[in-house]
């Protein structure tokens, strides 16, 4: 049987973990920022994460709507817990940041030490456990990876970097 293949692609590679990494480095940024500011109290490091913040937020919500799409488009990755734990810890990630960004806004420097902080960190170790699953989908149910079939509609410049399985 063939691997469940993403619905959402371009050029035959799925979207969703192109996307992944830019929402992942600007909310673990956010709490780089935190930490420097807190041991610091530089200010500058405090001005910076509102637009990480907003930045991981719009790359998030791309990122989701790619992966909605595969979810939607494909049954078997429907039937896979590790999508619905992996997209259920991503939608509290965003629901988390956007307090955060939410209270920065409003608070300004106030809201980073500890609250901005704590919630920093708590969204990283989520980001873990949902980038645990992600990798449990794609390396275990070899979700959207390329198998025979997929590989043999590839121009052939594709199917030099494919391993076919």
């Amino acid at each position: 049987m063939a691997n469940p293949q993403s619905t959402a692609k371009i050029a035959g590679h799925p979207i969703h973990p192109i996307l992944i990494p830019f929402p992942i480095a600007f909310f673990v940024g956010t709490f780089a920022c935190d930490i420097a500011y807190w041991i610091t109290g530089n200010a500058n490091w405090a001005m910076v994460t509102p637009w990480l913040l907003g930045a991981g937020i719009i790359t998030a919500a791309l990122a989701a709507l790619a992966g909605l799409t595969d979810v939607i488009g494909e049954e078997r990755i429907r039937s896979l817990a590790d999508a619905w734990w992996h997209a259920g810890g991503n939608v509290i990630v965003v629901l988390i940041e956007i307090y955060n960004w939410y209270a920065r806004f409003d608070q300004g420097t106030a809201a980073i030490v500890p609250k901005g902080l704590i919630l920093s960190l708590v969204v990283t170790c989520i980001l873990l456990f949902t980038g645990w699953k992600g990798w449990n989908m794609v390396y275990r149910h070899r979700v959207g990876v390329a198998d025979g079939a997929v590989a043999a509609e590839m121009p052939v410049t594709q199917k030099s970097i494919v391993r076919v399985v």
